[in-house]
């Protein structure tokens, strides 16, 4: 295998070359042994050369460790990326003047614009879900004009203009800024798009309301956003939703609080009492001596989890006295009798006490 030639040779310079004057002289061989400009049979060949020898050389590190050590120094920095390393014999062109003599012609597509659509739900369509039909006003594709080619690129979506540099004059391949590169024209005499391809319309859509919902989230419909240009992908739709509050329930994740007053009776002496839940009512058991402002826990009987489907939350039962603001002549006598027994207790508790602390001082 013959040995490897010297890098500032392959590219005419000495080893003081600054870097402008490298730039000038990279410039100068790639444009001499490009493959569109020079047809011998080693001219990919030589391109490949002058590639390597530039980018080692072009990066400070690198060449000092050419400097030092020969291609030993630098065995795998360039190896045989050649042009490739710059994405082609285009990519030369595209970097030192914008624009590519090979340049592919591709005709640029655009995604439609994403759309935000609010949507209100009564807490029970949140908790159970189903459908709910909207109307949305949004843009959409024409179906009465078809497109067709560009009259300016031909449809290709791209347009050369010449260049003069100091290197001689050059192809330039840019977007079409008639099409804006889609290569698409419409017909401007129609009636619903005007020329454009798109034109606003209204639509009714049906949308999904999964289980467990909750106040701010939002449901993605996909392709119901606004149209692409150019074959590009439609854009997104996405539903925000706002729950309602209920009159009885609260919402906390997936679990459902309530508050409710009981009688003393009730608290004091215990027993079973009904139960509203998003399901029906259900049997609570009081114990005897709840106090007030007690929780109680009924499980599985919350929400379901819009995520996990198996998945349920909790009923969460606060319960506080209910004090009467009027009595009956029973009720008050009863109440009457009860508060004379409470101070009698209240009076044996005190004086008990006050025995206690005697005994402990004397």
């Amino acid at each position: 295998m013959p040995d490897k030639r010297d890098y500032y040779d392959i590219l005419g310079v000495s080893k003081g070359v600054t870097d402008e004057q490298l730039k000038i002289a990279f410039r100068k061989k790639a444009l001499e042994y490009h493959p569109d400009r020079n047809k011998s049979k080693d001219a990919e060949g030589k391109f490949k050369e002058i590639n390597e020898a530039y980018q080692i050389l072009s990066d400070s590190e690198k060449r000092a460790k050419y400097d030092q050590f020969g291609h030993a120094g630098v065995t795998g920095s360039a190896g045989s990326a050649g042009f490739e390393g710059m994405g082609g014999f285009g990519d030369i062109f595209d970097a030192f003047f914008g624009g590519s003599q090979s340049s592919s012609s591709r005709k640029a597509s655009y995604r439609g614009a994403d759309l935000e659509y609010p949507i209100t739900l009564e807490f029970e369509e949140a908790v159970f879900g189903g459908e709910k039909g909207i109307t949305i006003e949004k843009l959409t594709r024409c179906d009465t004009c078809k497109p067709i080619n560009c009259s300016s690129c031909s449809g290709t979506g791209q347009i050369k203009r010449a260049q003069r540099t100091m290197f001689g004059q050059f192809t330039q391949v840019v977007s079409c800024p008639k099409c804006s590169g889609t290569g698409d024209s419409f017909a401007s005499e129609c009636q619903k798009c005007k020329g454009s391809g798109r034109y606003q319309d209204t639509k009714n859509i049906f949308v999904t309301i999964p289980q467990g919902i909750d106040d701010g989230m939002q449901i993605r419909l996909q392709g119901e956003g606004e149209p692409g240009l150019g074959g590009g992908q439609d854009g997104d739709l996405y539903v925000v939703v706002k729950v309602q509050e209920h009159n009885i329930f609260v919402r906390s994740g997936n679990n459902i609080e309530i508050s409710i007053e009981l009688n003393v009776p009730t608290l004091v002496l215990g027993g079973v009492i009904k139960i509203p839940t998003i399901q029906g009512e259900e049997s609570l058991t009081i114990a005897p001596g709840t106090q007030s402002g007690q929780i109680f826990r009924l499980r599985g009987k919350g929400i379901v989890d819009v995520r996990e489907q198996n998945k349920r939350g909790d009923e969460l039962i606060k319960v506080f006295v209910k004090i009467p603001k009027k009595l009956t002549k029973e009720q008050r006598e009863i109440y009457q009798k009860l508060q004379t027994i409470s101070e009698d207790d209240t009076k044996k508790s005190v004086s008990d006490w006050v025995s206690r602390i005697k005994d402990r001082f004397s």
